[in-house]
């Protein structure tokens, strides 16, 4: 058995898949640390751990993301983008659009057969419209950031939250709460805030279906029905949600560590 390891270094959080004969998950860690923390190394220890396996029995590692050049103990480093579309089409080989919205920025990447980049869009010089975005809302609100999807779902009348930018947007939930607008209406008028925002992305690459969802934000149902209702199609959100990245880091680990091979071999 060969295994492989993906490690995903985000602003927020680091990610860590290990791969056995590059087609089964067997361990996933994320830790909510990221570049310039301990939280990579943290994230690795803890997918070693659930695999039962040591670092010297993984055959080829590759980092990805944000903090990739800041962490020495892989063998390659790959861009985020390609990564990401590579774990798309492990979790679901129809995919051809990728919606990725992570703590600090939002990506959407078209792809072609086998997970092949063909165009993509990213949002990285604001935080409107990703995982952060929706923290500054939650802190707002006065409500845990798990709960925001449940609370929109409730809502009757959302109202509109028209600012771009995560500064003025807060103002504006303030606004609404001391008019007494009801929480889950406000709630829903952040979640269609952020599909607005993420939809203009989509549109920037041409919207091909399967679409997938990942990134943290894929895990707020609330987000999710919103862009559905904008993009007018329905977003596939796989099991390895915001694991996504790193697990492409690790079918790319395996591809060389076999051509690697090969290679010796001739």
């Amino acid at each position: 058995m060969t295994y492989t390891m993906g490690v995903d270094i985000g602003s927020i959080t680091s990610k860590c898949v290990i791969l056995r004969d590059g087609k089964v998950v067997t361990a996933t860690a994320i830790i909510r640390a990221g570049t310039g923390s301990d939280g990579p190394q943290r994230a690795v220890a803890e997918a070693l751990r659930l695999a039962a396996l040591s670092r010297s029995e993984i055959a080829y590692a590759v980092a990805t993301g944000y903090g990739r050049v800041t962490y020495d103990d892989a063998d390659e480093e790959l861009s985020e983008i390609a990564c990401h579309g590579r774990g798309a089409v492990f979790q679901e080989p129809l995919a051809r659009t990728v919606i990725d919205i992570g703590g600090q920025d939002a990506k959407a990447i078209k792809l072609g057969a086998g997970g092949r980049v063909l165009n993509f869009a990213m949002n990285e010089k604001c935080a409107a419209g990703t995982g952060r975005f929706l923290e500054v809302m939650a802190q707002a609100l006065g409500y845990p950031l798990s709960e925001l999807g449940a609370l929109g779902e409730k809502s009757t009348e959302k109202v509109s939250i028209s600012s771009t930018c995560t500064v003025f947007a807060e103002s504006e939930v303030i606004s609404h709460l001391a008019a007494n607008r009801k929480v889950e209406d406000v709630v829903a008028g952040i979640h269609e805030s952020i599909a607005r925002r993420i939809a203009g992305l989509v549109r920037r690459i041409g919207l091909e279906q399967k679409v997938l969802m990942t990134g943290g934000v894929a895990q707020n149902s609330g987000v999710v029905k919103a862009l559905e209702e904008r993009l007018e199609c329905p977003l596939v959100v796989p099991v390895y949600t915001q694991a996504n990245g790193a697990l492409g880091a690790a079918v790319f680990a395996f591809a060389k560590y076999q051509k690697n091979k090969e290679e010796h071999v001739e």
